[in-house]
């Protein structure tokens, strides 16, 4: 597997568009399309919020129900979420729209929408943008970066990354972008997610691929404990590389859900760093587990503890309410067998031994924890297993940024 430059136009035959329709912003682009030039084969995972946004309905249909997905339409700043059969309609005549200009059935056109809840979106801007991507649509890296800038909102940067393999004698590619920076709490994952890919594979393994991936990647991310009303994950796969088609769990199987993994790993970690406010990505690793849910049960209640999150912020090694959260997670273990660890590109060290701290130097502690990326490592010492959760410091900002979210 190598990295490589791009984002959802990485892989043969995707292409992407975006403009500046003027939904909610008025000094940006916020509207992106994404377009293959065959029907691709849809996979799709999406909020478990019983309040479920009309175009993760729709999503939802699609993907289930139709024998091919060719587009997708994305907006920023309004969510068509809580709009009622109103909301419903706008996807169809988003689709429908999608369709007349792009020569494809509206079955094929896949909906996402992100931003303020409650309201109704202008739909004369929508049609209006939709009808300025379409000619625009390109294979081009910056047609794709152009993509990744305009589904933003509270984010700070864009989100995107790509590999190749080899499936066969062929070189696949798999390619995504995402948005995320507020609302994050999965219980499958929290944001809007875009990945495309030229492999060709049965519609059965995609789906599959992507639902037990997601466990590890978009699942332990956290920012701020709340689970949004349109979260969505959408993978298209168009078989462009021309591969022996995957349709069995064999080596190209384990090659494609190795890139998936690190591909969904990318995009859950850049926007677990890019937390609204945030000045730090917060990783937390569980190790010598007895199982892997205990592992993952551990760590996502150490990056979802505010307290936590608040001394990451401050650069303070109050070790003690990482045990803390630990502690109140329903996980069971012997905190008095507890080792702890803070890492970062400024060194390592030991925290605590046994659940009892160690003597261990104030100062070189706030230098590790004030870099931007930081690591805690907690070995319970009852197995072998061990998880990874991400998420960020909380800071004044956050609350800043959410107060006025909506004015």
């Amino acid at each position: 597997m190598e990295k490589i430059k791009g984002g959802v136009t990485a892989a043969k035959g995707f292409k992407a568009a975006a403009t500046a329709a003027g939904i909610k912003y008025t000094d940006r682009t916020d509207m992106a399309m994404i377009y293959s030039i065959v029907p691709c084969q849809a996979a799709g995972t999406f909020t478990t919020n019983i309040v479920k946004a009309a175009p993760v309905k729709w999503d939802q249909k699609i993907v289930k129900e139709s024998r091919a997905a060719q587009a997708v339409i994305v907006n920023a700043g309004i969510a068509n979420a809580c709009t009622g059969e109103e909301g419903m309609a706008y996807c169809s005549q988003t689709a429908k729209k999608a369709a007349e200009l792009l020569n494809v059935s509206e079955d094929a056109v896949l909906v996402a929408s992100t931003g303020v809840i409650g309201k109704q979106l202008p739909m004369d801007k929508i049609c209006a943008g939709i009808t300025a991507m379409a000619p625009q649509l390109t294979d081009t890296y910056e047609a794709g970066h152009a993509a990744a800038l305009a589904i933003m909102t509270t984010d700070t940067h864009e989100k995107e990354v790509a590999v190749t393999f080899e499936a066969g004698t062929k070189t696949v590619t798999i390619g995504g972008m995402c948005k995320g920076s507020g609302m994050i709490h999965p219980n499958m994952c929290t944001m809007l997610s875009f990945i495309t890919t030229d492999a060709a594979i049965s519609k059965e393994l995609l789906q599959e691929a992507l639902s037990e991936d997601i466990k590890d990647t978009y699942n332990m991310i956290s920012v701020d404990g709340d689970t949004s009303t349109n979260d969505t994950v959408l993978l298209l796969a168009n078989g462009e590389a021309k591969n022996p088609k995957i349709t069995e769990k064999n080596a190209d199987y384990e090659a494609f859900v190795k890139a998936l993994n690190y591909v969904n790993t990318t995009l859950a970690k850049q926007m677990a760093g890019d937390g609204e406010g945030a000045t730090a990505l917060f990783e937390v690793k569980v190790i010598g587990a007895e199982s892997k849910e205990q592992a993952k049960v551990l760590s996502k209640s150490v990056i979802t503890s505010s307290l936590t999150k608040a001394a990451i912020y401050g650069h303070d090694a109050n070790w003690g309410r990482i045990l803390c959260a630990m502690g109140y997670s329903g996980a069971v273990f012997d905190p008095e067998k507890v080792d702890l660890y803070f890492e970062s590109k400024a060194g390592k060290m030991q925290i605590i031994k046994d659940g009892v701290a160690l003597d261990y130097s104030e100062e070189e502690a706030t230098k590790i924890l004030s870099e931007p990326e930081v690591t805690a490592v907690a070995d319970v010492k009852m197995g072998d297993a061990t998880a990874t959760a991400w998420g960020c410091d909380l800071t004044y900002d956050y609350i800043k940024i959410n107060a006025d979210y909506r004015s």
